[in-house]
């Protein structure tokens, strides 16, 4: 990802040119956004799925 740096004169023409750029993107692009930031967050949890948790119980015959 390549870095730039832009000078804005207002929060709203900040605001207006983040929209613009997102908007620009692929929905691929946003999606590979998205799973690097949950990837920054979370760390490698994420990758580690969810753990099985199962219980064996003994019915009772009447």
């Amino acid at each position: 990802m390549e870095r730039e740096i832009r000078v804005f004169r207002s929060f709203d023409e900040s605001e207006r040119a983040d929209r613009d750029y997102y908007q620009s993107l692929s929905p691929a692009q946003r999606m590979d956004i998205l799973l690097d930031l949950i990837n920054q967050w979370q760390g490698d949890e994420a990758s580690k799925g969810f753990e099985r948790v199962y219980r064996i119980t003994k019915l009772h015959e009447n």
